[in-house]
């Protein structure tokens, strides 16, 4: 995500997510977090896995914005 930052032209996902900053990446973790939650309640496996990978890129997005490092994250997991 952060090469994608550098690199990515401005129309991509990515960036139209870095550019509408913390509060719009905030609004679409909620929204997968839900789309994922229903999903798993409804026992749809292959949504389960394709909204979660959305979750994810999402989450990984916001991530780079605020300069946190996933080592960071599986660090405090620990």
């Amino acid at each position: 995500v952060r090469e994608i930052r550098r690199t990515d032209a401005p129309a991509s996902r990515t960036a139209k997510l870095m550019a509408g900053g913390r509060a719009k990446m905030a609004k679409k973790l909620v929204e997968e977090a839900t789309e994922v939650t229903l999903d798993a309640v409804a026992g749809d496996r292959a949504a389960v896995v394709r909204e979660s990978a959305d979750l994810i890129y999402n989450l990984t997005v916001l991530w780079a914005h605020m300069g946190i490092a996933p080592a960071e994250v599986w660090q405090e997991m620990e």
